[in-house]
């Protein structure tokens, strides 16, 4: 996946974003800044520094501008433009503020993207930053915070850690001590460290750059799912290969409002291993990482969420539950916060669903952000749980009816994933359905 779909610039998204974005920490930094840029160079695109950028570093660009006023910028050209300060020695100065201040006004005006490089790590694959360093633009709406996971098992020393000593300080890391994840994740949410300066209003992201190996590569995925509590999303991979997986909060809703007429009880209160079906299927959604977990409830609203309680889940009743399984749809999607990158809908008449397909569902989105991901069994049968991406949430909220999601199907690439245990196709309409899955 290209940096700039992970980052959700691209124009698969519905309208493209034409943001300003900054870059800070280390690890790579330029390096993916560049990639995303060339990747959104058409027709053009804008890259400055408020900090320093090695000379060398120039031909990255079409074009080199240097301007330390705006009246000495004639045009925005097509291709890549890096705007600096005068060359000096081995390196550019920063922008000056009212050059910054004329960028951002003539990309959002002319609809160009605006990269901002707005911190420096002399080259290092981690870093800390300083209490002196320029504040991130207020102006910038997604930020990105990298950091190169080349440095994991290293000491923290001067060698591979820009600011080692406030690195430490900031983790709690001895000294003498290696980079653990877990050192690394500290430091990335902490307020004074790849928290700090990012404007309030700017989209958070982490990029886990320098993932060269599976192993690496793993190692980041586990990280980049703990940092999620700390970012809106989070990005593994590598600017130099241009392959990145995006990680973001997967929501759960279990559709529980229905009244089960032609079964002739609650399904939703059937008992599964001891435990009502309901109950289990929101612990399998908790279990698998899903969060916010909502659970819809509607007909025997009371009994049905006496049956979840104490459990870490959302209730949203729908008062319009009788209109169809539509109703709960919007009411579950209607209830999510704006950071969700997706939502994976389960029905409450199949606790048989385990973590094993939501992980599997999950991980696949992280490779492609696809709109719909949808499990096909034997082949041919669709069967749930289906995920939907946050691109499909406007069109599920104007469902009517007694529809499911796949009535917009037709409007939205569907990835299907191959799965082999054929349970999924079981739900529970009569209680011959409930005999054959109790004797699973």
């Amino acid at each position: 996946m290209q940096l700039q779909r992970a980052l959700r610039l691209h124009s698969d998204f519905g309208t493209e974003r034409k943001d300003a974005v900054a870059f800070v920490g280390a690890g790579g930094k330029t390096t993916a800044m560049f990639r995303l840029a060339r990747e959104l160079a058409a027709p053009s695109v804008v890259v400055a520094a408020t900090t320093h950028l090695g000379a060398w570093q120039i031909p990255l660009a079409d074009r080199h501008v240097i301007a330390e006023s705006a009246g000495e910028i004639r045009e925005i050209p097509a291709g890549v433009t890096l705007v600096t300060g005068r060359v000096e020695g081995d390196r550019t100065q920063s922008v000056s503020a009212s050059v910054l201040s004329w960028l951002r006004e003539e990309a959002q005006s002319r609809g160009i993207p605006l990269l901002i490089e707005a911190d420096g790590a002399r080259q290092k694959p981690l870093k800390a930053p300083a209490a002196h360093e320029l504040p991130i633009p207020d102006f910038a709406e997604t930020v990105v915070v990298v950091a190169g996971l080349s440095r994991l098992g290293k000491p923290i020393t001067e060698e591979s850690v820009f600011r080692a000593e406030k690195f430490r300080e900031l983790s709690g890391a001895a000294e003498g001590e290696s980079v653990t994840p877990e050192i690394l994740r500290r430091v990335l949410a902490h307020p004074e460290g790849g928290l700090k300066n990012i404007p309030t209003r700017a989209r958070k992201i982490v990029l886990l750059n320098q993932a060269d190996t599976p192993e690496l590569q793993s190692v980041g995925g586990k990280l980049a799912r703990e940092l999620l509590a700390s970012f809106d999303a989070a990005i593994v991979g590598s600017a130099q290969r241009g392959d990145f997986h995006a990680f973001e909060r997967t929501a759960g809703s279990i559709l529980a409002a229905g009244e089960s007429t032609r079964f002739g009880q609650p399904k939703q209160l059937l008992d599964w291993k001891g435990e009502p079906f309901v109950r289990r299927i929101a612990e399998t959604a908790l279990g698998a990482g899903l969060a916010p977990v909502v659970v819809v409830t509607g007909s025997n609203a009371e009994a049905v969420e006496n049956a979840v309680r104490g459990l870490d889940v959302k209730i949203v009743r729908n008062a319009a539950w009788q209109s169809g399984q539509a109703s709960s749809i919007v009411a579950g999607v209607a209830s999510l916060p704006e950071n969700i990158g997706g939502c994976l809908f389960l029905l409450a008449d199949q606790p048989q669903v385990g973590t094993e397909i939501i992980h599997a569902l999950t991980e696949s989105h992280a490779r492609n952000l696809s709109p719909v991901i949808a499990p096909l069994v034997m082949e041919e049968r669709r069967a749930n749980p289906v995920l939907f991406d946050r691109v499909t949430f406007a069109d599920l909220l104007q469902l009517k009816g007694d529809v499911g999601g796949r009535a917009i199907f037709h409007k939205y690439k569907v990835d299907y994933l191959p799965w082999h245990n054929e349970t999924l196709l079981l739900d529970i309409d009569t209680p011959e359905d409930y005999e054959r899955l109790r004797r699973l």
